[in-house]
């Protein structure tokens, strides 16, 4: 059995949590036990106060050194290369963010350091090969025997969702004009926003949006009960490096999707029929417009992207992908 010390970056993190934890029941029987170690401070709160950021590392970081392999999920503290190199010898970094455009290139120094790079998808393993790293794509993933789609139920209001970290709906509101548009002119329709803290819009009726507050339980029957998910994003070299787990959410549980075209949402949207491209006001608006006129075209749309999610971004199909990376670097 290989032992694989994964220091992550929190209980909740979707990068952990996606990544990383969803994986480990799985590659047991691929002969790899992994052992997850987060900070019990959170990462991000900790940004201005190193040492604390530090002493809520070090019982991983230790805990490491007795490990086959150590799989860094990002870096340990934010913007920063720090206790890195007193990990285990043998070591994997996973990135699934444009790393490097953050300051003084810590994620270059990073990727020096380890015996190579999981990206999570080719934008991510372009830069740090170009950077002289080793590098393997894993796409992020979804547990499809867990995100599925709900039985049909009768609903009184059409429901445009959205889901995401609130550091995200500054993307949400950018597509607040269209929104406000569309729930206007179709009253037996509402905006669903599942997230951490409630969004304060400028334009939308307060009766044609209402928030849900995330928690790990009720996820998936919050993006369940949308018709349709939202994932706006502006075309930018950060935009471009994200890896689009919101898109695989929805599709996952059988709920079309409406994205910009960006990143790996714009793979995605080449490999089939399962969603609509929207890279303006009009075009947010008037695939709003089109699903809610055409329920089949909306049915047929996330049957397909279920399909694709069961065989590209799936545990079960990525599950001996990840197996053979770690497996490498330990032999």
């Amino acid at each position: 059995m290989i032992k694989v010390a994964a220091l992550t970056s929190g209980k909740h993190f979707p990068s952990s949590r996606f990544r990383i934890r969803q994986f480990i029941v799985p590659l047991q029987s691929f002969g790899i036990e992994i052992s997850e170690h987060y900070p019990f401070a959170n990462k991000y709160h900790t940004k201005r106060l190193v040492p604390v950021g530090m002493l809520a590392r070090l019982p991983g970081v230790l805990a490491s050194r007795q490990a086959d392999v150590t799989l860094f999920e990002r870096e340990l503290l934010p913007g920063r290369f720090t206790l890195e190199r007193f990990a285990g010898t043998k070591r994997l970094v996973d990135i699934d963010d444009a790393l490097w455009l953050n300051a003084d290139r810590f994620s270059e120094k990073l990727a020096r350091l380890c015996d190579g790079v999981i990206a999570g998808n080719r934008y991510i393993a372009q830069h740090y090969q170009h950077a002289g790293a080793r590098v393997w794509v894993v796409p992020t993933s979804i547990d499809t025997d867990k995100w599925r789609p709900a039985n049909s139920r009768a609903k009184d209001r059409w429901s445009i969702g959205w889901t995401g970290t609130s550091s995200n709906l500054k993307y949400l509101s950018a597509i607040e004009e269209p929104l406000a548009a569309f729930l206007n002119e179709h009253q037996d329709t509402e905006l669903l926003v599942v997230c951490d803290r409630q969004p304060a819009f400028k334009k939308l009726p307060p009766q044609s949006w209402r928030f849900v507050r995330w928690t790990p339980d009720t996820e998936v029957e919050s993006v369940q009960s949308m018709d349709v998910g939202l994932m706006p994003l502006p075309d930018t070299e950060w935009t471009r490096g994200k890896c689009a787990l919101k898109m695989i959410m929805y599709l996952a549980a059988g709920v079309p999707a409406i994205v910009s075209p960006v990143g790996v949402a714009k793979e995605i949207l080449a490999a089939g029929e399962v969603g609509l491209s929207a890279s303006d006001d009009n075009d947010w608006y008037e695939s709003l417009t089109r699903l809610y006129n055409n329920r089949e075209l909306s049915s047929r749309l996330a049957a397909s992207g279920r399909r694709l999610v069961e065989e590209e971004f799936s545990v079960h199909s990525n599950a001996p992908k990840l197996a053979a990376v770690i497996r490498e670097v330990a032999e």
